[in-house]
C-alpha cells in the first residue's frame, strides 16, 4: 500500500518455491514467537492438503525451562493434540530471566543441549521446518558461538525452512536471513488506563501480522482445552475474496482439527483495492464483514475475534472508524480482539489497544525475486 492512488493488494501470486528461507523475527514488541507458530501452523495444514506428504516441525524453545508457564504453551499444547506426530519440541533453560551478569554454566551447557539437538534436526533432513525459539537473545549473551550457529544455518537442506525468534539477533545471522521482521512496540500514553486489555493491533509493512494472529487463536483453543473449556475463535478477513491467500492452509488445519471451535469469513473482491478506485461492492462488502464482527463481539460467544486487513479497509475509507470505536469500547472482559493490516493513518482505534506492535520490513526474499513458496508465503 502506497499514496496518491495505489490499493492495497490482497490477490497472491500462484506461483511457488521449493528452496526454504531463513525467517528471523526480532525486536521488543509483541508477536515473535506468535508469527513463528502461525507459520507452522500454515505449513502443516499445506502437507496435509498436499495428500503427497505430511511437513513436520521441531521447536526448539530455548530460554524457556519447563518449570514456567509462556504464553505459547497452550498454543503448541493445541497443535501437538490436533497433530501429536507432525509436531517435536525441546525445551531448553531455567525458567527465569537473567542478565550477562549472571549466566552460570547450567545456562551454556542447556544452550548447548538445545543447539545440538537442533544441528541433528536441521542435519537430519526429517523436517520441513525448524523453529529455534528464542535464539536471538541466547546468541547476543553469548551462551552459543554465532559462527558455529551461521555456518550450520549457511549448509542447511535446500529445502528446509528455519525460523528465529527473539531480541537481539546478532548482525551476522541478519546477513544470512531471507526474511528480517522487526516488532516494535507502541505505546498510547493517551489510552485511558494503557489501553483495553484484550485488544491486540499488529500493523506494518513486515512479514507476521497475520500469522501473530493466528497464533493468537492457537493460545486460545489451547488455553480453553486445558481448562475443559470450549474456547470458540472468529477470524473475520477483510479484502480477500477469493482463494489461495496466505492463510488458507493455516485456516483450514485449525477447522479440520477444531471443527467446533473455528468460524471463518471472508469478505471482498478477489482484486487488488486501489485508492481512489473503490467500487461499490468493495463497501458493500465491507459492512457485510463488520456487521458480522460486531455482532460477534457483542455476543461474548467467541474467547478470540480476528479481524484481519480490518486495519486498510479503514484506511481506505471502506468503514468509518467510529463504529469499530464503540463496539470496542463495549466489549466483553473476556473476548479478545486481534486486529491487523499495514495503514497509513492510525485510525483512533489505535488508542484503546493494550498491545500493539509494527512489524517493519528490513529484509524479504520476495523483494529479490525469490519466488513464493506455497505453504509459507501463501
Amino acid at each position: 500500500m502506497t499514496r496518491n492512488g495505489i490499493g492495497i493488494r490482497t490477490a497472491q501470486l500462484r506461483s511457488h518455491r521449493v528452496v526454504g528461507q531463513i525467517h528471523v523475527y526480532d525486536g521488543a514488541g509483541k508477536g515473535k514467537s506468535q508469527a513463528a507458530l502461525g507459520v507452522v501452523l500454515r505449513s502443516i495444514g499445506l502437507g496435509i492438503n498436499s495428500q503427497s506428504h505430511l511437513n513436520r516441525v521441531l521447536l526448539i524453545r530455548f530460554l524457556k525451562g519447563p518449570e514456567r508457564a509462556y504464553d505459547e504453551d497452550a498454543a503448541i499444547a493445541a497443535l501437538q493434540r490436533g497433530f501429536p506426530h507432525l509436531i517435536d519440541q525441546v525445551r531448553t533453560g531455567r525458567a527465569e530471566f537473567f542478565g550477562p551478569d549472571e549466566i552460570t554454566r547450567f545456562d551454556r551447557l542447556e544452550a548447548r543441549r538445545g543447539w545440538d539437538v537442533a544441528k541433528g534436526a536441521i542435519a537430519s533432513g526429517l523436517y520441513s521446518v525448524v523453529v529455534l525459539d528464542e535464539l536471538n537473545p541466547v546468541l547476543d549473551l553469548g551462551l552459543l558461538p554465532v559462527d558455529e550457529v551461521i555456518q550450520t544455518l549457511k549448509s542447511k537442506p535446500e529445502e528446509l525452512e528455519v525460523i528465529a525468534t527473539g531480541r537481539g539477533a546478532p548482525q551476522q545471522l541478519l546477513d544470512i536471513a531471507d526474511l528480517h521482521s522487526e516488532m516494535r512496540s507502541h505505546e498510547h500514553p493517551t489510552a485511558a488506563l494503557q489501553g483495553i486489555k484484550g485488544i491486540e493491533i499488529y500493523t506494518g509493512a513486515g512479514k507476521g501480522k497475520s500469522t501473530s494472529a493466528l497464533g493468537k487463536a492457537l493460545q486460545a483453543i489451547g488455553r480453553g482445552i486445558s481448562q475443559d473449556l470450549s474456547h470458540r475463535v472468529l477470524i473475520v478477513q477483510w479484502l480477500k475474496g477469493g482463494s489461495g491467500y496466505t492463510e488458507d492452509a493455516a485456516i483450514a488445519a485449525l477447522q479440520q482439527i477444531y471443527p467446533d471451535l473455528v468460524d471463518h469469513q471472508r469478505c471482498g473482491r478477489d482484486a487488488i483495492v486501489w485508492r481512489g478506485q473503490q467500487q461499490e461492492i468493495d463497501y458493500v462488502e465491507a459492512e457485510r464483514g463488520w456487521e458480522l464482527a460486531r455482532a460477534a463481539i457483542a455476543s461474548g460467544l467467541y474467547k478470540t475475534i480476528i479481524l484481519d486487513e480490518l486495519n486498510p479497509t479503514v484506511d481506505l475509507e471502506l468503514l468509518p472508524p467510529e463504529p469499530i470505536v464503540h463496539a470496542l469500547l463495549r466489549k466483553p472482559r473476556d473476548t479478545e480482539v486481534i486486529i491487523t493490516g499495514r495503514c497509513q493513518n492510525p485510525p483512533p482505534y489505535f488508542d484503546l489497544a493494550s498491545v500493539h506492535s509494527e512489524v517493519f520490513c528490513h529484509k524479504h526474499y520476495a523483494s529479490r525475486g525469490v519466488e513464493l513458496k506455497r505453504g509459507v508465503d501463501f
